[in-house]
C-alpha cells in the first residue's frame, strides 16, 4: 500500500513556471513506476508523464513535451514535475500516481494509487 500527496499547485499567468511534487509513503517507492495525470473539467484524465522505477526514462504527453520535466528523488521518496512555459490549456487538477509493472504506462487505469490531486490555473 502506498499513499501520495501532492503540493505545489496554484494561479499562475501564461508563460510562468510551477514545480509540483508528490510526497509518497512506503518503503518500496523506489520499486514504484510514477506518473503525472490532469484532468479538467469536462475532459478525461490525461496522462502527463511517467516515470521509470530507477528515473532512467521518462515519457511524456504530446501536448506537455519539451515544457514540463518529471524527475523523482528515491531518498526523499518523491517526485516532482516542474512546469515550464505554462498555457491556459494546462489548466487541470493534477494527479501523482503509483504501480508496480515494470514498464511506465499511460492509462489511468494502470495505476493502482492515486493522490488528491493539486489545482493548477493558468490565466491569460
Amino acid at each position: 500500500q502506498v499513499q501520495l500527496v501532492e503540493s505545489g499547485g496554484g494561479l499562475v499567468q501564461a508563460g510562468d513556471s510551477l514545480r509540483l511534487s508528490c510526497a509518497a509513503s512506503g518503503r518500496i517507492f523506489s520499486s514504484y513506476v510514477m506518473g503525472w495525470f490532469r484532468q479538467a473539467p469536462g475532459k478525461e484524465r490525461e496522462f502527463v508523464a511517467g516515470i521509470s522505477w530507477s528515473g532512467g526514462n521518462t515519457y511524456y504527453g504530446d501536448s506537455v513535451k519539451g515544457r514540463f520535466t518529471m524527475s523523482r528523488d528515491n531518498a526523499k521518496i518523491t517526485v516532482y514535475l516542474q512546469m515550464n512555459s505554462l498555457k491556459p490549456e494546462d489548466t487541470a487538477v493534477y494527479y501523482c500516481a503509483a504501480h508496480t509493472r515494470v514498464l511506465v504506462t499511460t492509462t489511468p487505469g494502470s495505476y493502482d494509487y492515486w493522490g488528491q490531486g493539486t489545482q493548477v490555473t493558468v490565466s491569460s
